[in-house]
């Protein structure tokens, strides 16, 4: 017969099991993103994102301007320059609207987006929220993420399918050394991109506004400086601002993570470890800021990527303390080291790729667990 004394114990719970790696590892971010969430750094900041696309639509009517005064003049250059600097700097604002940081309603960011990126920019939003999604999700996870998909520059050796040799070898084996003078037609690279998607087969989500937008962006610009220059200088006008406009973009991208860990596809690795490890931020002051568009702030973007952009400095203190504390590696250096990372990178990555059997990505990946 069950005494009262053994029913109680009968009765009792199990003991409770330990938390698994994986459960721990969930329960960090929560807990990072609650603390986050406390300090109130992810509210909109409305004024200050009206004031800076309104900064930057009066810069690029004072260059309209200028354009017409100047007329047949050589100087014509330096605002092609200028313009450069600004569509970049409009092409920062599209990618905060991309990510939901400046309205709360997510179809205010998708037409600031399209505003922005297909009518003041000439780029395709559809495009470029499709890739850049995909490396959010995956960022240096190889065959996944399309930052590191090989093409003209060889960004890693577990996909090719067969050494490269002569000519090609040695410019891969150089390929560090060339890759700054090819950011000069990155801004090429990106409206010839666009055109292929949003009059491609692929689905894309108000195709017929950004085929609008775009047109009358690339047309209207294009007619204007035919018009107001001679043939020669309108078509160096518009190589200038290209090349201004794709270097700038890809001297601001190109040092959150090239030179990081790469891992395979197969790899478990929570999301917080993932966006950390996988990240670099660069030091410096206000002006670091606004030449990278606040992208300088990497692992706290990737962390919280619908974080306003002028709150990402505000955050990092907590997040470097909330990396010591669960021992993540936390990787920071300043803009020249990390464009000498970059360039060592790809010349050892293209050095392999003409043995791609003797690959540095994987051992360096192995070497870091």
């Amino acid at each position: 017969m069950m005494t009262a004394s053994s029913a109680v114990l009968d009765l009792d719970p199990p003991q409770a099991k330990a938390p698994s790696a994986r459960q721990r590892q969930v329960s960090d971010f929560s807990e990072l993103t609650r603390m986050v969430q406390e300090t109130g750094l992810m509210r909109r900041r409305y004024a200050y994102y009206w004031a800076r696309f309104a900064g930057i639509v009066a810069l690029l009517a004072a260059c309209g301007a200028g354009m017409v005064l100047l007329g047949d003049s050589w100087w014509q250059l330096a605002i092609a320059g200028a313009l450069g600097v600004l569509f970049t700097q409009m092409a920062f604002l599209g990618h905060d609207a991309a990510h939901r940081q400046i309205f709360r309603s997510g179809q205010w960011n998708d037409w600031a987006s399209l505003v922005i990126a297909n009518l003041f920019g000439g780029l395709s939003y559809g495009w470029w929220l499709h890739k850049h999604s995909k490396h959010h999700q995956k960022p240096n996870v190889l065959g996944t993420d399309p930052d590191m998909i090989n093409g003209v520059l060889v960004w890693e050796t577990e996909t090719l399918e067969k050494p490269t040799t002569g000519i090609r070898g040695w410019l891969a084996s150089h390929q560090g050394y060339w890759f700054f003078p090819l950011l000069l037609l990155e801004g090429l690279n990106l409206h010839v991109n666009g055109l292929k998607t949003i009059f491609g087969k692929e689905p894309v989500k108000r195709r017929a506004v950004e085929i609008t937008f775009v047109t009358i962006r690339l047309v209207g610009f294009a007619a204007a400086v035919f018009l107001l220059m001679p043939v020669g200088m309108a078509f160096a006008f518009i190589g200038v601002e290209l090349a201004v406009f794709g270097f700038l973009m890809g001297a601001s991208f190109a040092p959150n993570h090239k030179g990081m860990p790469v891992i395979a596809p197969d790899v478990k690795i929570d999301f917080l470890r993932r966006q950390v490890l996988m990240s670099r931020n660069i030091r410096g002051g206000r002006a670091v800021d606004v030449f990278m568009g606040g992208l300088n702030f990497q692992v706290e973007h990737h962390l919280f990527p619908s974080m306003p952009s002028p709150a990402l400095r505000k955050v990092r203190p907590m997040v470097i303390e909330f990396c010591q504390a669960k021992g993540i590696k936390y990787t920071e250096t300043t803009l020249i080291d990390s464009y000498r990372i970059v360039i060592a990178y790809l010349n050892r990555v293209g050095i392999a790729s003409r043995d791609p059997f003797q690959c540095p990505l994987t051992a360096q990946y192995r070497s870091a667990r």
